[in-house]
């Protein structure tokens, strides 16, 4: 009887024809064996259950599902053992080679090789950590499930990670000194935020999506205006509650448990003179967010300013993807910024500024990743190894995204015209950023 070829180089074998190409990576089988270049990230298929995962759902999904599960790992140098170096190998296949194309005859071929593998069986346990909403997409009940899966997940989890202002989108890194850190560069996006709403005591500012309260508790403290701050996480609102008590501030901030659709409800709700929101546009979906640019035009006051900070992605790849979209931010989806410059123009704004923070990005990642790293075995034991797999595997690749161009993020500026016209705009960019009183 011959003897059984090692399984990592039935693999590599298999995988190099499908791809086209040499295999990026090195693989690591269950039996030991190994395959593919020396100098590469190791791939580690712990078990057959690994390859099962990709049978079922042949795609980013089911090698996701693989890595959270403990099936599938990563072996190499850098943060998570160089779980982004692996993946940018992968995405720079697709990137620069047409996709490869399976006749009948080769898909044959690889269930025989499958079934030879022994890989051939019933889908493996799909990962707790996966979200399941039901419902109609972006209906009000569907958004306030999908919210909560991502922002109640654990406020210990995200105090653990983020900086203590518990800001939770794209810092704004103004030096590259060593003791300049993340919460820095918060602050400092904080301020820049801040001073393109030309903000001033007494003002009345709208947070749309206000997260944590970072931009609120900042506005209110260092700003002196009065803050109406909404969310559909209740674990964030309670957090709120907590630290406007904190710091003696309750009377300057409201933060209410409220869909963006319902603002202007209560008669007593008037235009506001700045609105702020800041990576909330990316959860209110294709269809509606004509409704969103439109009750942000009409929440603010004439001559009134909106400062928008959003992600953004290609015309061709609007979603947040398989691994976002099942595992983060359920009902994601992003579009290139000059659409949604579009879209805020049509509602009556004027757009009048946008600044580009792409780099900025991968720093700010990066600096959450690392602590995640520095405090995994923390991690580990608050929310569980495969959640936090699931962050390790978010961070990696959504430093490599930006980094690489795929997605970016931007600030854009508008306002609401008066009706004759004016937009109460300084006569320079410098005039505009000359402002900033934050301390």
């Amino acid at each position: 009887m011959a003897e059984r070829a090692p399984v990592a180089a039935t693999l590599a074998e298999l995988a190099e024809g499908v791809l086209g190409a040499p295999l990026p990576v090195r693989l690591r089988a269950w039996d030991g064996s190994e395959a593919g270049p020396a100098d590469a990230p190791v791939g580690v298929l712990r078990n057959r259950r690994a390859l099962r995962h990709l049978l079922w759902s042949p795609n980013e999904l089911g090698l996701a599902r693989a890595y959270v599960s403990g099936d599938l790992d990563v072996q190499g140098d850098g943060l998570g053992g160089g779980v982004d170096k692996a993946l940018s190998l992968f995405w720079s296949m697709n990137r620069d080679g047409a996709k490869p194309t399976l006749s009948v005859r080769d898909k044959l071929g690889l269930v025989r090789s499958a079934a030879r593998l022994g890989v051939l069986g019933t889908r493996p346990p799909i990962p707790e950590a996966e979200a399941r909403l039901r419902g109609e997409e972006h209906s009000k009940a569907r958004d306030e499930a999908a919210i909560s899966h991502h922002y109640d997940f654990s406020n210990a989890f995200y105090r653990m990670v983020l900086d203590p202002q518990m800001a939770y989108s794209c810092g704004y890194w103004t030096s590259d000194a060593p003791d300049y850190t993340v919460e820095d560069a918060q602050r400092d996006k904080l301020d820049l935020v801040c001073t393109k709403l030309g903000l001033e005591p007494g003002m009345r500012m709208l947070d749309v999506g206000c997260g944590w309260g970072s931009l609120a508790i900042h506005a209110a403290r260092h700003y002196g205006v009065h803050v109406t701050g909404i969310t559909l996480a209740r674990e964030q609102r309670e957090f709120i509650l907590g630290r406007l008590a904190e710091l003696g501030i309750a009377d300057r901030v409201d933060i209410r448990l409220q869909d963006y659709r319902d603002l202007g409800s209560d008669p007593a709700d008037e235009p506001f003179d700045a609105i702020g929101t800041l990576e909330m546009g990316e959860h209110v979906g294709r269809a509606n967010y004509p409704v969103y640019a439109a009750t942000l035009f009409r929440m603010l006051k004439p001559g009134g300013r909106l400062l928008l900070q959003q992600m953004s992605r290609g015309a061709t790849a609007q979603g947040g993807g398989a691994f976002i979209e099942t595992y983060i931010a359920p009902d994601m989806n992003m579009r290139p910024v000059g659409q949604t410059v579009d879209l805020l123009e049509r509602a009556g704004l004027e757009v009048r500024d946008v600044q580009a923070l792409r780099e900025h990005y991968v720093w700010t990642v990066r600096a959450w990743w690392e602590t995640l790293e520095a405090r995994w075995d923390d991690v580990v034991a608050l929310v569980g190894v495969e959640q936090a797999r699931v962050w390790r595997l978010y961070f990696a690749g959504g430093a490599l995204a930006f980094e690489e161009g795929r997605m970016g993020v931007d600030q854009v500026l508008a306002v609401r015209p008066t009706p004759t016209g004016g937009s109460g705009m300084p006569r320079t960019r410098a005039e505009l950023l000359a402002k900033r009183v934050g301390t």
